[in-house]
């Protein structure tokens, strides 16, 4: 597999992914997927490792190079280690296991890196590649830079070789003094004074072994501790321990390091300054514990062999609020098996953990110890806790201000949870046990006293309102309530109510009756003025359950629109005068005809009433009810969509020669009248050789206009033929059956299954106005 990007783009990509805070796993998931090999990986780091020596001896170019074989160190960690890939893997599935302090070394955020400001540590050792600043001034004046040279030694002019390896800054400077000496004058008598500070360091090289991400040799600074170093290797992986790092100098151990002493204590003891040739080891974890449940902080911890529930707990946060304290459970294996054990307050402290250990913190119980609940009739309802202050139902009553002044005391309910927990119901007469008549009761866990009102024990049916009002419904009913009330919470009354008659209809209510009545209900009539009751209407006062009822006024009436369009002198909308208007009346408003009007073609389109649109719908379900038993076409059925108009067939003509004749049609509202321009074609469609429309010649029948369309097809049903007329009208074609212009001549064709075509019907849709004509049209063919 050859990668798609080159050594330096590997390069560039690492450190932009990583100035973005991207991990390393993170980065190396994406080299990965973009093609970059084990092999190009491994050789990126040996190529930066052999680059090393060359840039050793300036400081900063020293820590780019830590910074480098770090980035090298990620590539081929990332792409070459199988063990690193595995233990990566296992983040995605579901037994990873987020151990507490794991990332904290492959944060970006978090790089532990030293101060290059930072003082010269008085224990630091001078060594091979630092450089030694020495400043003399006095009677003599000088100012020297030299670098330790491998041997560990300085050159001085005119003194030769001073050997600094190994001392400290302090040793340093009583050792040049005392070399200086034999070349200036005056150093004995304190005359000239010698002064050694440290210029740029060098750099160290460290191994990193065992459970890290990207284990090998890192050079960093000489200032840099443990934790740094950790980071620089990519920070532990998996299965590394983070409470026994081990320090290695000169094949002994000289620190200890437990992360979670920093991380919980922050004790930094073993984050020691590492020296040249440091080892540090991080082994494997020897127990590792999970805990979850209700602690602040669930997840896996490493711990010591004697470490303890308490500890745990510890590094978990503690409890959370919720949390039951008194026990937990341990779940542990023991060898063949898993092993349960539940673990009392008191053992939190001496009960021992071993590898592998869960632990599990329960929850408190969902109930109260000492909560009793009062509702209903009292001042203060609510939730209540049993105690020194209530203990019986009077100390409970009075501790919520007493009961209010509709209370109902004779009986009072108390709920109580029975032995078995079944529900237990109580009657208590709460006014002698005020008054002292009667024992009083004492209160147990979960009671429930509900005090019940003298309203809530009256039925109050609600009143309702309805018609021309602004909100009309139902509204509860209030004592001396009249209808003027119930008006003005209605909103007022609409445009259009009628004030000479309001309805009020009562139920019949006889409770001492013992046979059937054939009344069913009290009807009172009223007039109101002004939202206002008059005459027998004042003050009429409402009882529960009545019935409203205003009424439209006869003499309101809102405006109704019908429309006239194309061939007259003034087209659009007009207003309906009077009731019972005609098409006659409609017309002459309108100016009259103009000029080329063809008034035989005119046609009046009219609005479906809600029954009619029922009606047709219910037509078109029987249809393909038709259909779908093998009668027709269902599918070309269900795409039918029912207009809510439809066509009405007129004749103009004789309506403007017979105004208020049956021909003068009354005008509804949602009419429109459509006048057309003077036609001089006549098309003919369906089973002929050639559909198209022809010129329309006058006195010329049906056979002239079918051969004009090469004559009629091979499966044509010329018996069920049809004209349908620009005015509305459809008849049925014969051979004398007039041809006008604008006409449009239809024939059906015979269906295979010798049943309706109604696929070829639905292709003669396309041209009818609207689909109310076809539905008229498809009547017509079946007469």
């Amino acid at each position: 597999m050859v990668s798609a990007l080159t050594d330096q783009q590997v390069i560039d990509y690492i450190k932009k992914q990583s100035a973005a805070g991207k991990t390393e796993q993170q980065i190396g998931k994406e080299l990965l997927a973009k093609g970059v090999t084990p092999e190009q990986a491994n050789r990126i780091k040996a190529k930066y490792e052999s680059q090393q020596n060359d840039i050793v001896d300036d400081h900063s170019e020293g820590l780019n190079v830590d910074r480098q074989r770090s980035v090298s160190g990620q590539v081929s960690g990332k792409l070459s280690n199988p063990n690193v890939n595995a233990a990566h893997a296992d983040e995605s599935s579901n037994e990873y296991k987020d151990i507490y302090g794991h990332k904290i070394f492959n944060t970006q955020a978090l790089s532990f890196e030293p101060s290059e400001n930072l003082a010269t540590p008085q224990n630091y050792r001078l060594g091979p590649g630092d450089e030694v600043i020495i400043d003399i001034w006095g009677t003599s004046e000088d100012h020297l830079r030299e670098k330790i040279s491998p041997e560990g030694s300085i050159m001085i002019a005119q003194i030769g070789p001073v050997y600094l390896n190994g001392m400290t800054i302090n040793d340093a400077n009583n050792h040049v003094k005392n070399a200086f000496s034999r070349k200036y004058a005056g150093m004995d008598d304190a005359e000239t004074e010698v002064q050694v500070t440290l210029g740029q360091v060098r750099t160290i090289q460290v191994d990193i072994l065992g459970e890290v991400a990207t284990p090998g040799t890192f050079r960093m600074s000489p200032f840099s501790s443990v934790f740094h170093a950790l980071y620089l290797s990519g920070g532990i992986n998996d299965i590394g321990s983070l409470r026994n790092i081990q320090v290695l100098r000169n094949n002994k151990k000289v620190a200890g390091v437990d992360i979670y002493e920093y991380l919980f204590n922050g004790k930094t003891s073993g984050n020691i300054r590492l020296q040249e040739g440091d080892v540090i080891i991080v082994p494997p974890y020897e127990q590792l514990v999970s805990i979850d449940g209700n602690v602040k902080r669930p997840m896996y911890y490493e711990i010591k062999p004697d470490e303890t529930i308490k500890t745990i707990l510890d590094y978990a946060g503690g409890f959370t609020g919720d949390a039951y304290a008194g026990m937990v459970r341990l779940q542990r294996q023991s060898g063949t098996e898993n092993e349960l054990y539940n673990i009392e307050r008191g053992e939190f402290s001496s009960y021992r953990l071993k590898d592998g250990d869960v632990i599990t913190v329960g929850t408190i119980l969902d109930r109260y110890a000492n909560r009793v609940q009062l509702k209903g009739a009292v001042y203060r309802p609510g939730m209540f806790a049993i105690g020194r202050d209530i203990r019986t139902v009077k100390d409970l009553i009075r501790k919520a201000d007493g009961l209010t002044d509709d209370a109902y005391a004779d009986r009072v309910l108390l709920y109580r949870e029975g032995p078995d927990l079944q529900l237990q119901v109580i009657a208590l007469d709460l006014k002698n046990i005020l008054a002292g008549i009667s024992p009083d009761v004492e209160l147990k866990r979960n009671d429930v006293i509900e005090v019940a009102s003298v309203e809530d024990l009256m039925s109050k049916g609600d009143i309702t309102i309805a018609g021309h009002v602004t909100n009309p419904g139902s509204y509860p009913y209030a004592e001396n309530m009249t209808v003027e009330d119930l008006i003005v919470q209605a909103g007022g009354l609409l445009e259009g109510a009628s004030t000479a008659r309001v309805d009020v209809s009562r139920r019949i209510v006889d409770p001492a009756s013992v046979t059937a009545t054939q009344q069913l209900s009290q009807v009172f009539s009223i007039s109101i003025e002004n939202g206002l009751g008059i005459g027998k209407g004042e003050h009429f006062v409402l009882k529960p359950y009545d019935r409203v009822e205003v009424r439209r006024s006869p003499g309101y009436s809102a405006q109704s629109i019908v429309g006239v369009k194309g061939e007259v002198l003034f087209d659009g909308e007009y207003v309906l005068q009077k009731r019972n208007e005609r098409i006659s009346e409609i017309v002459r408003r309108a100016g009259g005809l103009i000029p080329g009007a063809y008034i035989k073609g005119a046609s009046l389109s009219r609005k479906l009433t809600e029954a009619e649109y029922i009606a047709r719908k219910e037509t078109l379900r029987l249809a393909m009810t038709n259909s779908q038993s093998g009668q027709g076409d269902s599918l070309a059925l269900s795409k039918i969509e029912v207009a809510d108009t439809y066509n009405v067939g007129i004749d103009l003509q004789k309506a403007l020669d017979n105004p208020g004749s049956t021909y003068d049609l009354v005008m509804q509202p949602g009419d429109e009248l459509f006048v057309p321009q003077e036609q001089s074609t006549v098309k003919i469609s369906g089973d002929v050789m050639f559909p198209n429309a022809v010129v329309y010649e006058p006195g010329k029948k049906l056979s002239y206009y079918i051969d004009q369309a090469g004559g009629y097809g091979q499966t044509a049903k010329k018996g069920k033929a049809f004209i349908v007329y620009l005015n509305g009208t459809v008849a049925k074609a014969k051979r004398n059956t007039p041809i006008e212009p604008g006409c449009q001549i239809i024939v059906p064709s015979k269906p295979k299954n010798g049943g309706t075509d109604w696929t070829k019907i639905l292709a003669f849709a396309t041209s009818f106005s609207s689909v109310a004509t076809m539905a008229a049209t498809i009547t017509n063919i079946f007469k």
